[in-house]
């Protein structure tokens, strides 16, 4: 009898082993795909800073990764892309590829750090949550709505601060990291509608950048601007824009979703304006204003309550 509890017993003390270690390891997950989404802000900003066009931002982001991608989907088969189709393709293609980006850079051309990191993230929340309710039907209680109300609050702030600190240009970079965010949304509401994977989702997107997207750049904005920047400059826009901020936290995120239910794992995204501000202080020397730390509060409180299962 003895025996029989004894073995129970370390059977449960294994099985608590596992659940924690399986936790512990969603959290490093999720954690880390926080930190590479907001050192993808922060070394964007870098770039913008010392010469690198948005376009260019958006075609290291893209093209280098978009080649292993391709490779990837192509095992599936590229004629449907995978089984996705090319007009699904092509959609998710411009709400999550090339054109979402070249928003998002080109905002980091008019407005400090503090107000891209915050308000992607914010707008793309706040938005899911919309485009849950009107598309995927999901119920929305007080609770959620009352952290979409939040959002908007912070939303406001950083829009006060544009205009009365920055200029009219402000306001418009801050409506391009809007519209980043929205795009973001409309992207995460579609996967979920047809129930497409992120990994597969990334091949896909990754696929049709490389074969239409990347063409046109060559097209419409040409090299000159890119190789008149150093090579490491380069180097350190694909390896940080195409791998940590693009393929590397879709995986992570996923993970973070398998171990811990998407529900906890849909928090962690909350954690990208606090390390974006964090990394840009550390990295950039970029001292956030009074009423960008304001708006990231009620942003920051907004995230907990609207991503609420």
């Amino acid at each position: 009898m003895s025996l029989v509890f004894s073995r129970g017993h370390v059977l449960n003390l294994r099985q608590i082993q596992l659940s924690r270690s399986a936790t512990l390891i969603g959290m490093l997950c999720g954690i880390g795909a926080a930190l590479c989404w907001a050192a993808g802000f922060v070394v964007a900003k870098h770039g913008i800073a010392i010469g690198i066009t948005p376009a260019d931002l958006a075609f290291h982001r893209f093209a280098w990764t978009g080649l292993i991608l391709t490779a990837l989907l192509a095992r599936e088969g590229l004629s449907n892309l995978g089984g996705i189709g090319w007009m699904r393709g092509f959609v998710m293609a411009v709400l999550a590829g090339p054109a979402q980006a070249f928003m998002a850079y080109t905002g980091f051309t008019l407005v400090p750090l503090g107000h891209g990191v915050v308000i992607q993230p914010a707008c793309a929340a706040l938005f899911g949550l919309v485009l849950a309710g009107l598309i995927l039907h999901e119920h929305i209680g007080l609770v959620r709505a009352f952290g979409a109300a939040m959002i908007i609050a912070g939303l406001i702030v950083f829009g006060a601060e544009a205009v009365t600190t920055i200029g009219s240009h402000g306001l418009g970079g801050d409506l391009l990291f809007a519209g980043a965010g929205i795009f973001w949304a409309a992207f995460g509401t579609m996967l979920r509608y047809y129930s497409i994977a992120g990994t597969r989702a990334a091949m896909v997107v990754g696929t049709v950048a490389l074969l239409v997207f990347v063409p046109l750049h060559a097209v419409l904005f040409g090299y000159d601007g890119m190789l008149q920047i150093s090579w490491i400059e380069n180097l350190l826009q694909i390896v940080v824009q195409g791998g940590l901020a693009g393929v590397l936290p879709i995986y992570l995120f996923a993970r973070a979703i398998v171990l811990l239910g998407a529900g906890r794992a849909a928090t962690f995204p909350a954690l990208v304006p606090m390390f974006g501000m964090a990394l840009g202080f550390a990295l950039l020397g970029e001292i956030p204003s009074l009423m960008q730390l304001a708006g990231l509060i009620v942003v920051v409180v907004g995230f907990r309550f609207s991503l609420r299962s």
